[in-house]
């Protein structure tokens, strides 16, 4: 038995059909911007690029905890 995905990854799926692009371009678009916090990062996502809050947020939480090392 596998164990399902938990926390921002679970919504990796449905970003990655809903918007069209692998979440590697995402997590790089975040890694290059000059903006360093999650709110601003989030806000950033919504008003740019057309995300939703949640996947926006998920996104954001992913790549500042592996830029972190968790």
């Amino acid at each position: 038995m596998t164990d399902a995905v938990k926390g921002p990854a679970s919504y990796f799926p449905s970003i990655e059909k809903k918007y069209g692009r692998p979440i590697a371009e995402w997590t790089d678009l975040i890694r290059s911007s000059p903006l360093t916090k999650h709110t601003e990062l989030v806000n950033w996502l919504k008003t740019e690029h057309g995300l939703g809050h949640g996947h926006a947020n998920a996104l954001v939480a992913h790549t500042l905890a592996e830029a972190r090392g968790k």
